[in-house]
């Protein structure tokens, strides 16, 4: 029998040595792992660093934001309740307006209780005025009656 490291393959002197290479795994996927773990705004902000990138402008939006009084509030909200009532979407007629849909619903939702009051205040002077009118409609009535059962001998 042959001897195990006999069986080596015979090589030649003009020949170069064959090795198989075997990829690293951990090479690859700590590369993997890098890759996702860098930013790639970081490596837009290198390649061009005079052009704003989205986030850029969107900080910079963020340090000039507006803020609105009541009245130009109520101005927008009703601006987008028209823009709705023709038609549109709120998140069409709120981008119209210069809000986010969500500032449209935060402020709608500010803004009712203050209207609702006002509404409140009406019914209940409405109801008074009812009440009112009742009494004096029954009191019309009851003289009526009597004048009525006077006349007939009823009393």
């Amino acid at each position: 029998m042959a001897d195990p490291t006999e069986a080596d393959p015979v090589q030649t002197p003009n020949e170069a040595p064959v090795t198989a290479e075997v990829p690293d795994a951990k090479t690859k996927v700590s590369r993997k792992k890098s890759t996702k773990a860098q930013p790639k705004r970081s490596t837009r902000k290198a390649a061009a660093p005079s052009a704003p990138t989205a986030t850029q402008s969107s900080s910079a939006s963020r340090a000039t934001r507006k803020t609105y009084s009541e009245k130009e509030r109520a101005q927008k909200l009703t601006q987008i309740e028209k823009s709705v009532a023709d038609g549109d979407t709120i998140k069409t007629a709120a981008k119209q307006a210069g809000i986010s849909e969500q500032t449209y619903y935060h402020w709608k939702k500010a803004a009712a209780p203050a209207s609702e009051s006002g509404d409140l205040k009406d019914l209940l002077a409405l109801e008074d005025e009812n009440k009112r009118l009742k009494a004096l409609l029954a009191g019309r009535l009851r003289k009526e009656n009597a004048e009525l059962k006077r006349k007939l001998g009823l009393d």
